[in-house]
């Protein structure tokens, strides 16, 4: 048995309501519930929250939200890891097997059908705990540098300020959309960024971390101008 888990609560706080918030057309997290319902990946497709606008716009959206989220797990400071393991401990409580969990972030609506197809596939073939969306750095981050107090400029490694970009190795981040995991590393893990994960690589034009008004905005230009383009 495969299932989606959609963590989602009510309390953002950069941008109120984000989970629900209206993008190009509809609340964001019903992109994410449509995605997953029309990759035909998964048993069930259940929403963890604590905000009752987020269960019933779920519900309607064609998910399940069996329970309501603890408060302990619905705070700032929550973390991904223990608001799914907590849903995992409920579904078997409920004398349901998963094999195979797929966190999906309610606010991921470049996430496609063909790459949760792909992770699924990955980890099944890899036989790995993990299997995760990420995206490489758009520049090299050796040449990063901070400012200090006083306007000040200092790199972090200063060493590489003469070296060619093209000579740096590459690095990867996070393309915080999905983590395909066994259920059972789900329960006993406490990083996913680990030999026992693989990640499925995604073009940069695909990937944008919701966070602020202004990274709002420019996520439904970029998602227009995809769908216009009709170029995933």
């Amino acid at each position: 048995m495969n299932i989606a888990i959609i963590p989602a609560r009510g309390g953002s706080k950069r941008i109120p309501r984000k989970n629900i918030k209206y993008f190009c057309g509809k609340p964001i997290i019903v992109w994410s519930i449509e995605t997953a319902s029309a990759s035909n990946c998964f048993d069930k497709i259940i929403v963890s929250t604590d905000d009752d606008e987020i269960a019933a716009i779920s519900r309607n959206s064609g998910a399940e939200v069996p329970f309501s989220r603890p408060a302990n797990l619905s705070g700032d400071y929550s973390d991904t890891i223990s608001v799914i393991r907590h849903a995992i401990r409920w579904i078997e409580k409920h004398n349901l097997k998963p094999e195979y969990v797929c966190c999906i972030y309610p606010t991921a609506p470049f996430m496609l059908v063909k790459d949760l197809k792909a992770g699924l596939q990955k980890i099944i073939k890899l036989q790995k705990n993990f299997v995760f969306t990420a995206t490489t750095y758009a520049f090299p981050i050796q040449r990063a540098f901070k400012i200090n107090q006083n306007d000040k400029v200092e790199m972090f490694n200063p060493e590489n300020f003469t070296t060619r970009s093209q000579d740096l190795e590459s690095a990867f981040h996070d393309a915080g959309q999905f983590y395909w995991g066994r259920a059972n590393a789900w329960l006993k893990c406490e990083s996913i960024f680990t030999s026992e994960s693989s990640p499925l690589i995604l073009p940069r034009y695909r990937v944008l971390d919701i966070d602020t008004k202004e990274d709002w905005a420019q996520a439904e230009m970029q998602f227009k101008a995809l769908r216009l383009l009709k170029n995933p």
